[in-house]
C-alpha cells in the first residue's frame, strides 16, 4: 500500500503506477456524475452535440452533492458518493469515449467497467460513504454547474480541491479488483466453515 498524491488532469502515466490498496489524494478539477448527468452525456454525443464537461481533465466522482447557493456563489455542504454500480451498464461506454483517467465512487463496479478501465487505462477509486461533510473540506471553489434541470444531485458539478482523499484503488488498470478479491476470500472462507462443520 503506497500513498500518491495526484494532479489534474491526470496521466495514463500516473494511473499505471497504481496498484489496488494504494491511497490515492486528488487535487485539481473533481466532475460529479450520476445516472442522469451520463445518459444526457452520452446522448449529446451520439447526436454530435457538444459536450459542455471535459471528463478527460478531470476524476469522474458519483456523487450527488448537497449544495446551497448564498448570493450568487454555490457552496458545498456536503459531497459524499454514491453507489457506483448504478452506472454499471454505460460506464464501460463513458470511460472509452470520454477518456476518463480515474473514477471516485462507493461500492465497487462490474466485469464491463473493470474490462473497460483495463483496456482504456483508467483506474477506479473507493471513497468512504457517509464521509460527505469530510469530502466537502477538500473542495476550495465549484467551478461550474451544468444541466441544473436535471436537479441538483443529477446535474454535472465541477469543483476545484485540494488532497481530496483518501481514495482507496479499488480497480487497477490491470484489471485487479480489490472487491472481487474480497469476495472471492469470503465465499472460499465460507466454504472452509461449512466444510469443517460436516466433517
Amino acid at each position: 500500500m503506497t500513498k500518491y498524491n495526484l494532479f489534474t488532469p491526470i496521466s495514463e502515466k500516473d494511473i499505471l503506477n497504481l496498484k489496488i490498496g494504494d491511497i490515492v489524494f486528488i487535487s485539481g478539477f473533481l466532475t460529479t456524475s450520476r445516472d442522469q448527468a451520463h445518459l444526457r452525456a452520452l446522448e449529446y454525443f451520439r447526436k454530435k452535440k457538444e459536450v459542455p464537461i471535459d471528463y478527460g481533465n478531470s476524476a469522474l466522482f458519483h456523487c450527488g452533492p448537497v449544495v446551497k447557493k448564498i448570493d450568487n456563489d454555490w457552496t458545498v455542504i456536503a459531497a459524499g458518493p454514491t453507489t457506483s454500480n448504478r452506472m454499471e451498464e454505460m460506464e464501460h461506454e463513458f470511460i472509452r469515449i470520454f477518456n476518463v483517467r480515474m473514477i471516485v465512487g462507493k461500492g465497487g463496479m462490474g466485469e464491463k467497467t473493470t474490462k473497460s478501465l483495463k483496456e482504456n487505462k483508467a483506474i477506479y477509486c473507493s471513497y468512504t460513504g457517509g464521509a460527505g461533510a469530510l469530502a466537502a473540506k477538500a473542495i476550495e471553489r465549484v467551478v461550474k454547474v451544468e444541466w441544473l434541470d436535471l436537479g441538483i444531485p443529477e446535474a454535472a458539478w465541477t469543483f476545484e480541491v485540494k488532497n481530496f482523499g483518501p481514495c482507496i484503488v479499488s480497480i487497477d488498470s490491470k484489471g485487479n479488483n480489490l472487491y472481487s478479491e474480497v469476495s472471492a476470500k469470503v465465499r472460499e472462507n465460507y466454504e472452509r466453515i461449512i466444510k469443517s462443520n460436516t466433517d
